[in-house]
């Protein structure tokens, strides 16, 4: 069937619930409401108030009440409404969600989903429009996802939500309306694993959520150029499937990697660092990061779209390390 990523998310919402009754939904204005792009709308009529729970404006009690309730045999999703809000729920996802079991003897998983949306495209400034999974790579005992379309958005949460690990789950704001087919009979993909979106022969692209759609278009114009990608989703940036990256790289030899969080510091970094130590001998050109500018994004549309990695930027970067020139 065709639907939206919003639509998917809420589709596999409804099947883990109904499969699951440990699967309770937590945040802010969830219930009737339908959270802030409609991802949970119509839950509560199915499934009541016990499971879809408004939440107070507080998001360090949303997470640290769904540790809780993990830690005690249950399996949250609890939503953060925007990713911008993470750091007032950090000390939560940190220092209990990613190491509780550790610290338990290995006998206390935490199977925590966090939902949150993220990103630019909306021009709601440098409060609203940040990128931060590279903060939450960096910490032991979490997994980051990041899907793209509406196949992989449903698939993805299903599995984080039947994933015995605290999960950070990003989902883009521009691409809740994205539509797709979707097919709630295919097999599930496994955190951890990347996927061809495209294959080609010159220069491996990796990237994900919209940076994965900016990559596609680019692709086709590239093509008319006589340059031929192979795109690469990677799903999941915690875990990382550099093997599947690797495996490109040796047919392509060239790798970019295409981001939206800010160049220094950010996620394409761990991917860059694999290529190198993994399949340096593969490489013609020195791996390539195009990302956001080393700024706060700001509240003009116009200035906004010149931080982040555009279409047009990508084109232009991988024309030139092909030595290719545009057409004027």
């Amino acid at each position: 069937m065709m639907t939206t990523v919003s639509g998917a998310l809420r589709e596999a919402l409804k099947r883990v619930m109904r499969e699951d009754d440990r699967v309770f939904l937590m945040g802010e204005d969830i219930a009737e409401y339908g959270g802030i792009y409609n991802v949970t709308r119509g839950l509560v009529n199915e499934f009541g108030r016990e499971r879809v729970i408004d939440t107070p404006m507080a998001e360090i009690t949303i997470v640290g009440a769904g540790i809780g309730a993990a830690v005690s045999g249950m399996r949250p999703v609890v939503e953060i409404m925007y990713a911008d809000f993470l750091p007032i729920a950090t000390d939560q996802i940190v220092n209990n969600a990613a190491k509780f079991y550790f610290l338990s003897g290995q006998k206390t998983p935490v199977p925590l989903v966090v939902r949150t949306n993220f990103g630019s495209g909306k021009a709601e400034g440098a409060l609203q429009s940040q990128t931060p999974e590279a903060w939450y790579m960096n910490v032991p005992g979490l997994k980051v996802v990041m899907p793209s379309d509406p196949q992989d958005a449903y698939g993805l949460m299903i599995g984080a939500i039947r994933d015995n690990n605290p999960v950070l789950f990003f989902e883009h704001k521009m691409l809740y309306a994205a539509k797709g087919d979707l097919d709630t009979g295919a097999a599930l993909p496994e955190l951890g694993t990347a996927a061809t979106k495209r294959p080609g022969r010159d220069v491996t692209v990796a990237a994900c959520g919209l940076m994965l759609r900016n990559c596609l278009e680019a692709a086709e114009r590239l093509d008319k150029m006589g340059v031929s990608l192979e795109v690469i989703d990677l799903r999941t940036l915690k875990p990382l499937d550099t093997a599947a990256v690797c495996g490109s790289v040796k047919r392509t030899g060239r790798l970019v990697v295409v981001e939206e969080s800010p160049q220094t510091g950010g996620s394409g970094l761990q991917l860059v660092e694999a290529a190198v130590s993994e399949c340096f001998r593969d490489l013609k050109t020195p791996p390539k990061r195009i990302a956001s500018i080393d700024a706060p994004l700001p509240a003009a549309s116009s200035l906004e779209a010149a931080a982040v990695p555009s279409v047009d930027r990508v084109v232009g970067e991988i024309a030139s390390l092909l030595g290719k020139k545009q057409s004027p």
